[in-house]
């Protein structure tokens, strides 16, 4: 970058043009798909150096929300929530190992919503992939010896089909980042807590259950208990054993 914000507060050139470029998205002169004006004719529309021009192109692709085609230009992203919420994920890897529990709370929160919104407008075809992931999950724990990253992989696709079927994208997204982020915790609890896989597998059956009566409290309530479940595990475990933390 140029020359840092002053100390008044002012905004470096590459802010500026960073702030120029979403304010052109936000206010419709680009658009979803849109390549953005030659560099030279953008930067004095903007006006800041080409230099400072190209540090926030650099910014807003890592955001997600500009990509680089080689040889053809700079264009706006399709915008889709799962791609602009996707930092919100190096954000969650920076947090102290301890705060996982503040996720699995804010997670607990955005779930329950969704279990609701779900139960509302949920698809018999979605209902039948949820009812498939938990049929393969329940196969898995008759084995011998349990596959537990395969059980994780269906408890998140679990999850994950009930979010989409809340029809927010957004709430989704939101959901996909912080439940993949939880998985080492969570993965913790099912190897230290025995029987917690078939308990779990129990709840995600009641979670189906409310959803196939379409009853949005139910689904809810059973949801927020099946969360509520890992987070206080979690929570009386952590001065015992943090060895969660660190994985």
């Amino acid at each position: 970058m140029q020359a840092g914000s002053a100390a008044g507060g002012s905004r470096s050139q590459s802010e500026v043009a960073l702030d120029g470029i979403t304010s052109m998205i936000t206010a419709g002169s680009l658009t979803a798909g849109s390549r953005l004006p030659v560099e030279k004719d953008l930067a004095q529309q903007l006006g800041v150096s080409r230099g400072s021009l190209r540090e926030g192109v650099r910014a807003l692709v890592l955001m997600g929300v500009l990509e680089t085609k080689q040889g053809a230009g700079t264009y706006v992203t399709a915008l889709d929530p799962a791609t602009l919420l996707a930092p919100l994920g190096f954000l969650v890897d920076l947090q102290r190992p301890g705060n996982i529990v503040d996720l699995m709370s804010v997670r607990r929160v955005l779930e329950v919503e969704a279990a609701g919104r779900a139960a509302g407008r949920i698809s018999d075809e979605e209902l039948a992939t949820a009812g498939d992931v938990l049929a393969q999950m329940e196969l898995m724990l008759d084995q011998e010896t349990i596959d537990h990253i395969a059980v994780m992989e269906a408890d998140v696709e679990f999850h994950r089909v009930i979010a989409q079927a809340s029809g927010n994208t957004m709430l989704s997204a939101l959901i996909d980042g912080l439940a993949s982020r939880s998985v080492c915790a969570r993965m913790w609890r099912a190897l230290h807590k025995d029987g917690v896989e078939r308990v779990t597998h129990a709840e995600h059956q009641a979670v189906l259950s409310a959803l196939t009566s379409r009853d949005p409290v139910a689904t809810q309530l059973r949801m927020g208990v099946h969360l509520l479940n890992v987070e206080q595990y979690l929570v009386a475990h952590t001065d015992a054993d943090p060895g969660w933390a660190t994985c």
